[in-house]
């Protein structure tokens, strides 16, 4: 048994599975970063002591997915966007110390990728790249079947990549790639597109509600939206040529809003031999994956997994 803590910016949620990703208990909570770090914890771990009284069995560890950047090995999370304030905070050794079991964090655009690559839409292929497309954007790359981090932990940070000149402000720059492929990137930029139509508290959701209405508007912004995706879709395919290109979060609820330009950009943009070898396809696991991902960290680093 492991329990897992998938900590986002928006939701956070704890629970209870096994080695071959079932899960048995789960309890989720608005994170609201912004009480800080210590009020977060002590709800994870309140969560957490529940979670392993419902265990019929020995909790072996604890498993941890969050945005990055984080030191992964070390378990220190270094300010990442979407959690604002938690700066240097060694989330491993507090959760140690609380629980005195074996603890394992890692960033959530790779424990998306582990997940879909042991359970879901990755499975039998060598080379996956996994989008976590939710409050912030990034990716997790399994290339020739391994995990890759990196030299210091931050490969897949490409929602910080500049694609465009001007754009919403995510993850501390216009144009970012976060700023068109997050929620809260779209959000930004229907405000800015159509500020007569949004207002500040517009998130995604109402934009891709006003798309399905069939507001102009809205599908003007989730063509833009769309024709940068598609862009890095490229980028990441001539780079990495990977096998699949596997979408998390938006991608899997409102994909059908920009993924029709993205695709289309995609093809443009990419070398041939890149793109015919690559397939844009949603997460297998569905809204399940969270929950998977989140014992990801333990199945990996830990040698959890059952086979």
């Amino acid at each position: 048994m492991i329990l897992g803590l998938d900590i986002g910016g928006t939701k956070s949620a704890v629970v209870l599975g096994t080695a071959r990703g079932e899960i048995q208990w789960r309890m989720q909570f608005a994170t609201v970063p912004e009480r800080g770090f210590q009020r977060v914890f002590d709800e994870l771990t309140q969560a957490a002591r529940e979670g392993m009284q419902h265990s019929a069995g020995k909790v072996e560890a604890i498993s941890v997915s969050i945005g990055g950047p984080l030191d992964v090995l070390k378990g220190v999370i270094k300010s990442p966007p979407n959690l604002p304030g938690w700066e240097s905070i060694p989330l491993k050794q507090l959760l140690r110390d609380r629980f005195s079991l074996p603890v394992f964090v890692e960033h959530d655009g790779n424990a998306g990728a582990l997940a879909e690559f042991f359970f879901g839409a990755g499975r039998g292929f060598r080379n996956i790249i996994f989008i976590t497309m939710g409050t912030g954007f990034g990716v997790g790359l399994i290339l020739d079947g391994k995990l890759y981090r990196g030299t210091t932990d931050i490969a897949g940070e490409v929602g910080h990549i500049r694609v465009a000149e001007d754009g919403p402000l995510c993850y501390g720059k216009k144009g970012s790639l976060e700023g068109f492929g997050s929620g809260t990137g779209i959000a930004k930029l229907a405000r800015a597109m159509f500020p007569a139509v949004w207002t500040e508290s517009a998130t995604v959701i109402d934009v891709y509600a006003a798309w399905k209405d069939g507001s102009r508007e809205a599908r003007q912004v989730f063509e833009r939206a769309g024709t940068f995706l598609g862009r890095g879709f490229a980028m990441f395919a001539d780079l990495l040529n990977p096998e699949r290109i596997i979408l998390g979060g938006l991608g899997m609820r409102i994909g059908d809003a920009f993924l029709p330009t993205a695709e289309r950009i995609f093809r443009e943009e990419a070398l041939p031999q890149a793109a015919d070898a690559c397939k844009i396809v949603p997460a297998a696991l569905g809204e399940r994956i969270g929950d998977v991902a989140s014992l990801c960290a333990a199945l990996d680093q830990g040698g959890l997994r059952q086979k």
